[in-house]
Formats: C-alpha cells, structure tokens, sequence
C-alpha cells in the first residue's frame, strides 16, 4: 500500500495539473501557454489534454470548483504562482479522505 505522500506524488498532483490544464485549454488558452502558467513542461501538458497521464482521481464538486475557480484566475493573471492553490485543493482531497481511499483514487 503507498502511503499518503507517494499518493500525492504518483496520482494527485498529475490529476490536478490535468484538469487544471484542461480547463485552460478549454478557454482556449494554448498548451505553449498553459506549460508557462503551471510551470510544467509543453510534452506534460499534452499528455495531461490528451489524457495519456494525470486521471487516477476523480474529483468531486467542491474540488472541480477550485480546479475551474484557479484556472479563471490564471486566465486573468490574479494568480502568479498557482503552487499554494494546488496545495489547498491537495489538502481538500486530504481531508475528504479522497488520498486515503484506494476506491477513489484508482489506476485507469
């Protein structure tokens, strides 16, 4: 069994960037972009689209909201660095016990 840590590591952290790259890509924003804004590479954010890597979670409502809420706010620039967000949206996976729960965080 992974502990908590390797959890966020290996699935949390990949499916969050997905879906905050996704949503980005959705508004249109490029993928070129969307590397700068999460400070990742372009080669991560096409496989996070094209859903090759990063969907092991699922999230549910409250988490998808700060997930769409981060990715507006990237869009308008009121975010420099989205680090401590992804953090918050961590610790709400955290405390629902999504982390913790081998059902709701599987391997596809």
């Amino acid at each position: 069994m992974k502990s908590p840590c390797e959890t966020v590591v290996w699935d949390v952290l990949p499916s969050i960037r997905a879906a905050i790259a996704g949503e980005l890509v959705k508004r249109g924003v490029p993928q070129n972009e969307v590397s700068k804004l999460l400070g990742i590479t372009p080669p991560a954010v096409s496989q996070y689209v094209s859903k090759k890597r990063g969907y092991s979670v699922e999230f549910g409502k409250a988490v998808k909201a700060s997930i769409s809420k981060l990715a507006d706010d990237l869009m308008d620039k009121s975010v420099g660095d989205p680090m401590e967000r992804i953090c918050e949206i961590c610790r709400m996976l955290r405390k629902d016990e999504t982390i913790n729960d081998p059902a709701k965080c599987e391997f596809i």
